[in-house]
């Protein structure tokens, strides 16, 4: 079979591997849909910048949010059988550490045991994908592949910051940077019964993309008078809950002034620093930052099921789809950040 992988100087390299064959407790998913995410850009297709976790093993099949059929199961299999639509949460875990045992696979303490689909293990940008039973969510027929392949990773790493932070029909919410991952925070802010979406982002294409797809009620270029932008549609008050998807320095400092009284603000976006005074900016007015990296496997499979509920589709976000034999295209794209999410499509 074909397979993509990252050279690492901003190419993609297909060659050929052996289709695999699954050992006890795995399966062989045949990939339907595998979208490309901004820490492949950021950690792999450029420069090998990633460490530790983020670290990627060269000649690896490169893409970990994949989505696809069960086409054949090893011995020892529990509960996933042949033609079982499925999504593959992309860390595998040693499956006994705290973490692991909490659902929480990305935070698995096992430097032996803990692989990452698509960096340190083959992942979704071949035919097939072998796969840990336990890594497996169930996709539902509600749900297209691209939606399961958008669960895989992006919604599922906001699902677990929105909840972090709470979101109800109380909230005015902000979403610094208009990538793939803040245009899913505003969906599901929406979704979540947000009553006032704002997003702000420094390209005029993302907003315009953002208002199409009815995820926001108010948009704003990159300007250094957003926090008075966000007073001036929120009535003096500010944002209940605001949210960096950007990893921005500015976009940090703008979610934290933005931020009313007693507001909550999740830290999403990988990379650079922030610098603010904490009496005055955190502490005095009672606002709380919290950080969150990925989820957990049962927090996706929650989302999974709330998703149907709410009948929405992140498969909308997704701007442009190639077959594998484009992957190189498909990967500048997405290097070039001019459209939302891009997928490789195996049907």
């Amino acid at each position: 079979m074909l397979g993509a992988i990252l050279p690492g100087d901003s190419t993609v390299k297909l060659q050929k591997f052996p289709i695999p064959k699954p050992s006890y407790g795995e399966v062989i998913v045949q990939t339907k849909c595998s979208t490309i995410c901004g820490s492949d850009i950021r950690c792999i297709y450029r420069k090998y910048e990633g460490s530790d976790q983020e670290a990627y093993k060269p000649g690896t099949i490169c893409g970990h949010e994949p989505a696809g059929v069960v086409l054949e199961c090893g011995p020892g299999t529990r509960r996933f059988k042949v033609g079982d639509r499925v999504i593959v949460y992309h860390i595998s875990g040693c499956g006994v550490c705290h973490d692991c045992r909490k659902g929480f696979m990305i935070s698995c303490q096992s430097n032996e045991h803990r692989k990452s689909y698509g960096f340190q293990r083959d992942g979704g940008m071949a035919p097939y994908v072998l796969a840990d039973e336990k890594d497996l969510i169930l996709l539902p027929q509600e749900l297209s592949f691209a939606d399961g392949a958008q669960i895989a990773c992006g919604f599922g790493t906001v699902y677990e910051g929105l909840e972090r932070i709470g979101i109800s029909g109380n909230d005015a919410v902000l979403v610094m940077g208009l990538g793939p991952v803040g245009l899913a925070a505003l969906q599901l802010s929406r979704a979540l019964g947000a009553r006032k979406l704002i997003g702000i982002d420094t390209q005029q294409h993302r907003l315009d993309l953002a208002m199409k797809l009815g995820l926001a009620d108010h948009v704003f270029l990159a300007h250094k008078d957003n926090v008075q932008q966000v007073m001036d549609v929120t009535e003096g008050k500010g944002c209940e809950k605001a949210v960096d998807c950007s990893g921005n320095h500015v976009a940090r400092l703008t979610c934290i002034h933005a931020a009313r009284q007693w507001g909550k603000i999740c830290f999403i976006g990988e990379g650079d620093s922030v610098s603010f005074d904490v009496s005055s900016s955190i502490i005095h007015p009672q606002k709380t930052i919290y950080g969150s990296w990925v989820t957990s496997i049962w927090k996706m499979e929650e989302l999974v099921e709330r998703i149907v509920q709410w009948g929405i589709h992140p498969e909308a976000i997704i701007t442009d789809k190639f077959p594998l034999e484009q992957a190189s295209d498909a990967y500048a794209r997405m290097a070039e950040g001019q459209c939302g999410k891009v997928a490789i499509t195996f049907e």
